[in-house]
């Protein structure tokens, strides 16, 4: 596997990011993987929607790794929720890597398992690579 971009900082932003650190990596052109590391709270968790909205492109793929998260609010679901949403509108195919804390939180905000998550980067690559999500939003006119 070939690297387009080595890991950098994504793009700073007004969020205070002295608890989690966001980190966004290139994997072939429209294969995208933000690393975040640290703890996630309603303080900062939007950065999640804007740094996987800034780093992905349309029909792309999107690996979240959250695998180093700390400690996760459960205010941050909904982040997760929109990022769904998003990339479902965006078409782009993406996955999950939940560290303990974020388990947790879904466990009881997403019982029925509808994030796409995956235990580690290559699992996650291979669900990308070997089944990419169909998801569109269905517009319903009256």
């Amino acid at each position: 596997m070939s690297t387009i971009k080595s890991v950098k900082p994504a793009k700073p932003s007004s969020t205070d990011h002295s608890r989690a650190k966001f980190y966004a990596q290139w994997l072939w052109p429209a294969t995208s993987v933000i690393s975040v590391q640290g703890e996630l709270d309603a303080s900062n968790a939007t950065e999640l929607i804007e740094c996987g909205t800034r780093n992905s492109r349309p029909r792309g793929q999107l690996v979240l790794d959250l695998s180093a998260v700390e400690f996760f609010g459960a205010g941050c679901f909904a982040c997760l929720h929109t990022l769904n949403v998003r990339c479902a509108c965006e078409g782009i195919d993406w996955v999950l890597i939940p560290s303990t804390a974020v388990s947790r939180v879904l466990g009881i905000c997403d019982p029925a398992c509808a994030l796409p998550v995956s235990n580690d980067l290559p699992s996650a690559l291979s669900m990308l690579r070997d089944q990419p999500r169909q998801l569109q939003l269905v517009n319903v006119h009256h």
